[in-house]
């Protein structure tokens, strides 16, 4: 009997990004490939989110910039909800700053979107194997160094996002929006009340008094894409 290939297991994909033709291209890279399955994708942050927990898959490949969510912010909630899912981020940004906060938030590997597609593949597979992947030119003794400067300078984290609750990033990346209080519980499917709370206790933790401060944030972050 004939056995080759019997025991190939196919790892879960879900995609995550708010263009099509980048979703598109992502899904013909991997189609021929029988080892992937892309089993669902998401055009923001949110429906990202509610799919890893739905799918509870292998892979999750985002975007950094997301609407409603950015890709740091759904990494950490994914790892949150379906511990072992390996992230790969997708981004535009080159600098160490962007690198290693997608590191702390949980990302396993980080694919420069200039890069050529067998990258984004060698990713995935280095991801499910527990191995880091960041796309050339980056490197893990620059991010070493990054982070040992950032250390250095401030004694203490980059700043306190990370911190705050998940629900609390949410409220953040929505008032970053320009939202109203009735528009944010609508999203979040929680009362007016209960977003004005949340609001409160995250500016407390930043140390912002007022929503002007909270979108000068959100820009210098990224955070209102």
């Amino acid at each position: 009997m004939n056995t080759i290939g019997a025991t190939l297991k196919t790892s879960t994909i879900i995609l995550a990004d708010d263009h099509p033709l980048v979703r598109r291209g992502v899904r013909s890279l991997f189609q021929p490939l029988p080892e992937f399955s892309i089993v669902a994708e998401a055009e923001d942050g949110f429906a990202a989110v509610a799919l890893v927990e739905r799918w509870s898959p292998d892979v999750l490949i985002v975007d950094i910039t997301m609407p409603g969510l950015d890709g740091m912010e759904v990494t950490r909630q994914a790892a949150q909800r379906c511990p072992g899912i390996r992230s790969v981020i997708l981004s535009m940004h080159e600098d160490e700053a962007h690198v290693f906060e997608a590191l702390r938030a949980g990302a396993t590997a980080y694919v420069l979107k200039r890069a050529v597609a067998d990258d984004l593949v060698e990713a995935v597979r280095a991801a499910l194997e527990g191995r880091r992947y960041l796309s050339p030119p980056l490197s893990a003794r620059a991010l070493e160094d990054y982070a040992a400067g950032v250390g250095a300078r401030s004694g203490q984290p980059l700043d306190a996002y990370g911190g705050l609750t998940p629900r609390q990033r949410e409220v953040l990346h929505l008032a970053a929006k320009g939202m109203t209080y009735a528009e944010m519980a609508a999203q979040l499917g929680v009362s007016p009340h209960t977003v004005e709370a949340h609001l409160s206790n995250l500016m407390r933790k930043l140390g912002f008094h007022s929503t002007r401060e909270i979108i000068r944030y959100a820009l210098k972050r990224g955070l209102s894409d």
